[in-house]
């Protein structure tokens, strides 16, 4: 029988993203990751509906691969509603790799590009296929490995939970043996390392939580352009004298944090010893010397005149003084009005490759060169494959709610693939 002996979960937003549509479940023996899409926060929300779906577990243990696949299509249904009763949420969706583990073997439900993977007497193997565009012409063999790690769309998923009512969903059982890890994974992580990368730093480090800290690291490190979730966890074979599986028992908590002992002055003096140990940032006085009295300066009293220039001039500053602080507050109030428009409108470009881009901000530079906008999608469509009607019509940097641009940056890669 096994039992989850170590698991580690940790999620980045990355270097390029300015929020985190990751989302993930660790709560032995069900582990889950999701990655979601869609404007406006949609791919957070996406995502985390996902998860919630399958925070009460298996209603079938023993039927796992049926249960996993139930609770995704369950998922699928409730984004899939969201997504067209709410316009903001339009064209939301999100990948799902999920793993449970049972008494022999691990079974997986997979819909999308999030992975999952099995680290075995050192070598790291791929369990799930990705459901994106370039993965199918991989196995068709019309792109090569090396191809497929620079080819323009290989951001475009095939497969997803929301976009449809129904979703196909990848399911699959692997025996399990003493020792294996599992490492579940969103694409953040995947397409930021090589595999053999992946295994290096997995072998590298003793323990998962170091291993998944690593992880993150070395993607952020490579240039963390997208979210980066990992969720790692190592299965024994539970002997007859152990605990059995449970939800605490097999979480590995952080460690208590070391007692650090006080400073050997402040142990023999106290408080005493304390500020002597930082005198040298403040003079002390013996107390047996008296405080010396500053010396009392007595002016003779002016005499009050009618329209004193002193007092005018006083009221004087104290206008200016308060006009000037109106002044500051005003345009206080006037830039962060301007900031929270900056950040509240889009518009649809092309970055330097001529790759569709959703940029967040106004189509506009200021002197030197000082861009009001940042790029905050790159889609997999080239301009050059559009339409010379259409082309003008999409680049005319008319801005649009964040909602609207992801929806019509969709719609042209779903017309990418049909």
């Amino acid at each position: 029988m096994l039992r989850v002996a170590e698991q580690y979960a940790g999620t980045d937003t990355g270097r390029q993203r300015r929020a985190n549509e990751d989302s993930h479940l660790a709560r032995a023996p069900l582990f889950v990751v999701a990655d979601g899409m869609g404007g406006a926060q949609a791919g957070e929300v996406a995502s985390r509906i996902a998860i919630e779906s399958f925070q009460d577990g298996l209603q079938d243990p023993a039927a796992p691969e049926t249960a996993l696949a139930e609770l995704t299509q369950r998922a699928n249904a409730h984004i899939h509603e969201l997504s067209h009763s709410n316009a903001e949420q339009a064209g939301m969706g999100t990948t799902l790799t999920a793993v449970y583990v049972g008494e022999r073997e691990i079974s997986i439900a997979h819909v999308g590009d999030s992975r999952a993977y099995r680290l075995r007497d050192g070598v790291l193997e791929r369990l799930t296929e990705d459901h994106s565009l370039v993965d199918e012409l991989l196995r068709q063999g019309r792109l090569t490995p090396e191809e497929a790690l620079e080819h323009p769309q290989r951001s475009v998923i095939t497969r997803a939970l929301g976009p449809e009512g129904v979703v196909e969903v990848d399911t699959r059982s692997y025996s399990a043996r003493d020792g294996d890890v599992y490492l579940l994974c969103s694409d953040g992580l995947t397409t930021m390392l090589a595999e053999d990368r992946l295994a290096e730093l997995l072998l590298a480090h003793a323990s998962l939580r170091e291993a998944g800290e690593a992880l993150i690291a070395a993607a952020n490190e490579a240039g963390g352009r997208d979210n980066i979730t990992v969720v790692l966890l190592r299965v024994e074979e539970l002997d007859a004298g152990m605990a059995p599986l449970t939800e605490e028992s097999s979480i590995v908590q952080d460690p208590a944090p070391a007692s650090v002992p006080p400073p050997a002055s402040a142990a023999a003096g106290g408080a005493v010893g304390t500020c002597a140990a930082a005198g040298s940032a403040a003079t002390l006085v013996p107390a047996t010397e008296p405080a010396r009295e500053a010396p009392v300066v007595r002016r003779r009293p002016r005499t009050p005149s009618h329209g004193a220039p002193d007092a005018r001039r006083k009221r004087r500053g104290l206008r200016r003084t308060g006009a000037a602080a109106i002044a500051l507050a005003v345009l206080a109030l006037i830039g962060a009005g301007a900031y929270i428009a900056l950040q509240s409108v889009y518009f649809i470009g092309t970055n330097n490759r001529g790759l569709i881009t959703m940029f967040e901000g106004l189509p506009y530079k200021l002197p030197g060169n000082l861009e009001l906008y940042s790029s905050q999608y790159v889609s997999g469509v080239s301009a050059s494959t559009l339409s010379s009607e259409k082309r003008h019509k999409l680049l005319d940097q008319s801005l649009r709610s964040e909602g609207d641009a992801a929806s019509v940056i969709h719609s042209l890669e779903l017309e990418q693939l049909e």
